[in-house]
């Protein structure tokens, strides 16, 4: 056990270490937000897959494989066949738009000023992605301390938060790529075959559970629609997965890197099913499902390697908590903040930001602290991993799928149609959610109808986008105008691979 604590301890200073690295690193608000725009292919892919496979994906994706078998894989499938899908056909016009946030591509493609609306739905996404994510730090460090719930989340949060306030997105990308080994090892070539061979191998598996643990539909229908309409279309518009889709160098790494992490997913997802599944084998009738990780952990492997295995949890975990509460900075500092400057007509500049390219790395930083403490503050009021994440990825898809997308490919789609639209999607989804319930299946439905309906009607019965608007947002499309970036004096820093 104390090999076990040694082996977490040393991860936990090496993401402390990589935060003061990716602090000296960053230079400016480009490098804090958008790693610089320079990553190259493998340390993109990397970052990608570390993103959207977090607590929920690893520790909610096991639990799903306990409860469901094998068919608890669609789950993170979703999510990796949406990655896939953003990166085949939407990923490279997103890139050449040279944006910070989702709210801005709204605001280039539409005309005029939509962030209070866009960035609110969008905040309350990022934000809600934070918890789930945190909250999962209590399962991974009860399997190794027995340390109470309430301790081990204020633990594993503030050091999320400490090094992704020190150096925002490189600080990420630089943990995201150490967490990505780590959990590839841990998770995938270590606990998942020693999963199986101890639950008697696939035969063993089939005749202890029976045939309803092996149905690749035996989760239901209507719930694997749901995990595609929440996850796989949530993917291509949130906020923390187009920030990774900005740190790319060009067209080649975005497509190139975002495929393969998408395959990775895919992979996971099937490895978290599987370890579920031969935890219902040797551990039947447990009354939490998400306890079958650390139960898999504790018992099956030997000292040394379950502490690997755990941090490979930690880095699953940490690794979207980090993400979302950057992508959460980044709406605050970029869509939020200004229009509460404007409102309390302190000034009339157009940005949130004062001074160089130091104050705004300095503004940025205290967002991301202020959001992390509020963040940890939630995830101890919150006891649901899944529920959790479906929460934010129903505000997110019920609030901006449509308008979105509909700017993205329906050129007669306006703004006084995209803001309805975000609005009667919202309120649709929140609706829906206190009637039915957080994870049923009815709020993301609705909010889709609603929102579809509205923003297709209202952009029809009012005047269609300028078209000198339009004819801007294709130049930003083709890569012919890009948008300035804050020049600090130094030296351009090389691509990293």
């Amino acid at each position: 056990m104390t090999i076990d604590v040694a082996v977490v301890a040393l991860y936990l200073c090496g993401m402390v270490g990589l935060g003061w690295w990716g602090m000296r690193r960053t230079r400016n608000r480009s490098d804090y937000l958008v790693a610089g725009r320079r990553l190259g292919v493998v340390m993109y892919s990397g970052t990608m897959a570390a993103v959207v496979l977090g607590g929920a994906s690893t520790i909610g994706g096991i639990g799903l494989g306990y409860t469901y078998g094998l068919s608890g894989a669609w789950m993170v499938g979703a999510i990796g066949i949406g990655i896939i899908l953003l990166h085949a056909f939407f990923a490279r016009r997103i890139s050449r738009l040279k944006v910070y946030t989702v709210a801005e591509m709204l605001d280039l493609r539409y005309g005029g000023n939509s962030r209070a609306v866009s960035g609110l739905v969008m905040w309350g996404y990022t934000f809600m992605l934070t918890v789930p994510s945190t909250l999962a730090f209590s399962t991974v460090f009860s399997g190794l301390f027995d340390m109470p719930r309430t301790a081990a989340i204020i633990l594993g949060g503030a050091i999320v938060v400490g090094y992704s306030a020190l150096g925002g997105m490189w600080s990420v990308t630089m943990t995201d790529m150490a967490q990505f080994v780590i959990k590839t090892i841990g998770l995938l070539l270590i606990l998942t075959p020693v999963a199986v061979w101890h639950a008697g191998g696939f035969s063993g598996m089939h005749e202890a559970l029976g045939d309803a643990h092996f149905e690749p539909f035996a989760i239901g229908g209507g719930t694997i629609a749901t995990y595609f309409l929440i996850y796989a279309l949530g993917i291509l518009i949130g906020q923390d997965i187009w920030q990774r889709v900005f740190t790319g160098r060009n067209d080649r790494t975005v497509t190139g890197g975002g495929l393969g992490a998408g395959v990775y997913c895919l992979v996971y997802a099937v490895a978290g099913a599987l370890i579920g599944t031969a935890a219902a084998v040797l551990f039947p009738d447990l009354a939490n499902p998400d306890d079958a990780f650390t139960l898999m952990v504790s018992d099956t492997l030997p000292v040394g390697l379950a502490g690997l295995v755990l941090a490979a949890a930690l880095s699953a975990v940490m690794s979207t908590a980090s993400g979302a509460l950057i992508a959460c900075s980044a709406v605050t500092s970029t869509d939020l903040w200004p229009q509460l400057r404007r409102l309390w007509a302190r000034d009339g500049a157009e940005a949130g930001h004062e001074g160089g390219p130091a104050d705004e790395v300095a503004s940025n930083r205290i967002f991301t602290l202020v959001l992390g403490v509020a963040s940890i503050g939630v995830s101890l009021l919150v006891d649901d991993v899944v529920a959790g994440l479906t929460v934010a990825y129903n505000i997110l898809v019920g609030g901006l799928l449509v308008a979105i997308l509909g700017g993205l490919v329906w050129k007669r789609g306006n703004r006084t149609g995209a803001l309805a639209s975000m609005l009667a999607g919202s309120v649709t989804v929140i609706a829906t959610m206190v009637a039915k319930g957080m994870t049923a299946n009815e709020p993301i439905y609705y909010g889709l109808g609603v929102a579809l309906v509205v923003y297709v009607a209202v952009s029809l019965a009012t005047r269609p986008t300028d078209p000198a608007v339009l004819a801007a947002w294709q130049r930003r499309v083709r890569g012919e105008e890009t948008a300035p970036e804050p020049e600090d004096g130094a030296a351009p820093v090389p691509a990293a691979d």
